[in-house]
């Protein structure tokens, strides 16, 4: 599945491009095709703003030439020169794109038991040294790892990103969630997992799986 390199969030000042770290061309093909299939959404909004981590003045500016003269819609660049001048830190973009940390980033650890009413969120990889009772909850932008029992609710990758990963040393969940697909546990009793398990989104569905150190 090819890599998502170009996101659209609409708010109401306008419209939002974040690109991800990629090749260029690539990049410039998506937003083509995105724009070619929005054409009628965006008409007669404007590009509030075009972030990306890499992406040079010149490659910005191609961007922004190719939005406003292909396909006529108009690009804020005063708003695009004070975010320049206000130098917009990486710690910023990441809060307004997809936490790409997935295979290695900040991360934080938790040694307790999450009892039922707490709530847990970060903006990074979650590590819990405990359980995650029925009751409580924890939310992740990247991954979260359970070296205990997950009987509450479990949220990875909750900005967006589908290649986050849930894992524990037993999954009995009262949902799992990653990105925006959602899975909950049957309602009728099941064998409890004979070994950790990782959860992960597989062809746009929730895919859990023993967790083998040999494959």
């Amino acid at each position: 599945m090819e890599e998502n390199l170009v996101i659209f969030k609409g708010k109401k000042e306008g419209i939002y491009i974040y690109i991800k770290e990629g090749n260029f061309q690539n990049i410039k093909r998506q937003l083509e095709e995105k724009l070619e299939k929005a054409k009628g959404f965006f008409q007669g909004g404007k590009v509030r703003c075009i972030k990306g981590k890499r992406l040079s003045p010149e490659e910005k500016r191609e961007l922004i030439i190719l939005i406003q003269n292909k396909y006529g819609i108009s690009v804020d660049e005063k708003h695009e020169l004070e975010e320049k001048n206000n130098q917009i830190s990486e710690t910023n973009l990441n809060t307004e794109s997809f936490f790409e940390g997935i295979r290695e980033g900040k991360t934080k650890f938790i040694r307790a038991t999450i009892r039922s009413g707490q709530y847990v969120e970060y903006d990074g990889n979650l590590v819990i040294l405990g359980d995650v009772n029925a009751g409580a909850e924890v939310k992740a932008k990247g991954n979260i790892i359970i070296l205990g029992v997950l009987r509450g609710i479990a949220h990875a990758g909750y900005d967006g990103n589908k290649d986050a990963i849930v894992a524990a040393f037993s999954l009995q969940p009262t949902q799992l969630r990653i990105a925006e697909v959602i899975a909950r546990s049957p309602d009728d009793e099941k064998d409890k997992p004979k070994w950790p398990e990782v959860a992960s989104i597989k062809d746009g569905k929730m895919l859990i799986e023993p967790y083998l150190t040999k494959k």
